[in-house]
């Protein structure tokens, strides 16, 4: 009889156990059955955090209530939008139509020029091997056009959802610190907070390090005479948001067209990709990073992989936030280590970027720490 409340002991702590794994298992098994939603969350966070950061940085210069700040923020991202395609449409659609109209003739210029050479005859047999044939090439085309459509929705998706973060930032982020129990609200509200101190450095540095490497790829190229300079310089400036993998892009048409106009050009297209990209590398990037988060290059590589074989194009995309989130995450709550990342001063990385605070609890749970200051109960 004795070895009876034993027994059920064991057997509750083994029911309780097995809850907890299914449990865990089964939370596991839906978040990653929600990673597109996650992903696109965390989208509409980061433009949230853009928009909060121009919305107090207009508080601190005009004394306004957030509203009209925030709107005066989206108004002004706008009004740069549209006057810049306004500005600049017409000779980007014409450079870009350009673009389009000389690649093909370009790649056959070039494949003539390769075919002169037994190493460049070799070179195009192994290119051609992979070369995709008709009825692949209207797959490709099809499936290109599907995710084309899913990028331009998933856009609006992340832009209107980012309104609504940035419209009510305490009222979503409260909501989620309502969740945690009492006593890790404060660490929690801090670890946001540095999460988004971190974020607002890599987009700082990485907004001035696009603008670089566009306005410097678009110069160069037209001092080569390369056409179409401009629309190469914007494509390179947009693709430099996902860091080595982007520069690919912008290159291969660039040498592709620089080829065709002849052997100095091409040579002279390929040293303004190299300089620029190193210049950016080793003297831009360095200088910005006081002000913005600075990641080792092995880890930002090895989590574009991590995140394009997890996530696909998407988290490719998303890969160098994502690495600075998990960063973060790391170094407060598992290495105890709370110093800012990059060269910002810890003030500055533990300033609050939005009001995490949680919602305030009702006026009779509100009176309760007045009374235990003061030694006596309020009056009623």
């Amino acid at each position: 009889m004795s070895d009876l409340p034993r027994e059920r002991s064991f057997d509750a702590r083994i029911f309780k156990a097995t809850v907890i794994v299914l449990s865990t298992a089964a939370a596991a098994y839906m978040l990653w059955r929600l990673v597109d939603l996650l992903l696109l969350l965390f989208a509409c966070a980061l433009i949230a955090l853009i928009l909060v950061t121009i919305a107090n940085l207009v508080r601190r210069k005009l004394p306004m209530p957030y509203a009209a700040a925030l709107t005066l923020a989206v108004l002004v991202i706008a009004g740069v939008l549209i006057g810049a395609f306004w500005f600049f449409g017409a000779t980007m659609t014409a450079q870009f139509s350009d673009l389009i109209a000389r690649l093909p003739g370009a790649w056959a210029a070039l494949q003539g020029r390769l075919a002169q050479s037994a190493v460049g005859a070799q070179l195009l047999a192994r290119m051609q091997e992979f070369a995709p044939s008709s009825a692949n090439l209207v797959g490709w085309l099809t499936s290109a056009i599907s995710i084309g459509g899913g990028i331009l929705s998933g856009l609006a998706v992340v832009i209107i959802g980012g309104l609504y973060l940035a419209a009510q930032p305490g009222l979503y982020g409260g909501g989620l610190v309502r969740l945690v129990p009492r006593r890790g609200q404060a660490e929690t509200i801090a670890t946001f907070d540095a999460i988004a101190a971190a974020l607002r450095g890599w987009l700082k540095g990485q907004a001035l390090g696009m603008i670089f490497v566009g306005v410097g790829v678009s110069v160069g190229l037209a001092i080569v005479g390369l056409p179409a300079a401009l629309a190469i310089g914007l494509v390179a400036g947009l693709a430099e948001f996902v860091p080595y993998l982007g520069t690919v892009v912008a290159v291969i048409p660039a040498v592709i067209l620089g080829f065709s106009q002849g052997t100095d050009t091409g040579l002279w297209t390929v040293a303004v990709m190299l300089g620029v990209q190193q210049v950016q590398g080793n003297l831009v990037m360095p200088l910005l990073q006081k002000s913005m988060v600075d990641l080792p290059p092995a880890l930002t590589i090895f989590g574009l992989i991590a995140a394009g074989i997890l996530f696909g194009p998407v988290g490719v995309l998303l890969a160098t936030p994502l690495t600075v989130v998990v960063l973060v995450l790391v170094r407060r709550l598992y290495l105890n280590d709370d110093t800012p990342l990059g060269g910002e001063s810890k003030d500055a990385a533990t300033e609050p970027a939005l009001d995490l605070s949680p919602a305030a609890p009702p006026r009779k749970a509100r009176s309760r720490p007045r009374s235990t200051r003061s030694g006596s109960p309020s009056p009623r």
